[in-house]
């Protein structure tokens, strides 16, 4: 469980995330669930910034938007994010990504969650 956030982070391992979803549920009533939920959410913005600089080419469109879903929904439950990942997330996916309707959309869902006036980001 330790080390399952890094192997998330690296370019094209999905298998990983059913892994990491199973463990979720296991700790759906812990207290460990808010942590572990930070750590997906960082490894997520982390494999997704892999992929934008590896795949130029756009060549793994599904897998890249079944991350950005799941981003959306980490973000939705966790509500704050590391503002290094972020600024990566946001510099990288707009330089490769910035067509991307998917990307887009995403990114303004997090945007409008991130900047709320109680949001340490919005400082």
């Amino acid at each position: 469980m330790d080390r399952l956030p890094a192997a998330l982070e690296r370019a094209g391992n999905e298998e990983s995330w059913a892994v990491a979803d199973a463990i979720s549920t296991v700790l759906k009533d812990s207290e460990e669930l808010h942590s572990w939920r930070r750590h997906l959410l960082s490894a997520c913005i982390k494999g997704l910034v892999a992929m934008y600089s590896s795949s130029k080419d756009e060549s793994k469109r599904e897998v890249e938007r079944s991350m950005l879903l799941r981003l959306e929904e980490l973000l939705c439950v966790v509500g704050e994010v590391d503002p290094d990942d972020w600024c990566n997330l946001v510099k990288t996916g707009l330089k490769y990504r910035y067509r991307d309707e998917t990307f887009l959309k995403v990114l303004n869902v997090a945007i409008q969650l991130l900047y709320k006036k109680e949001s340490s980001l919005s400082q």
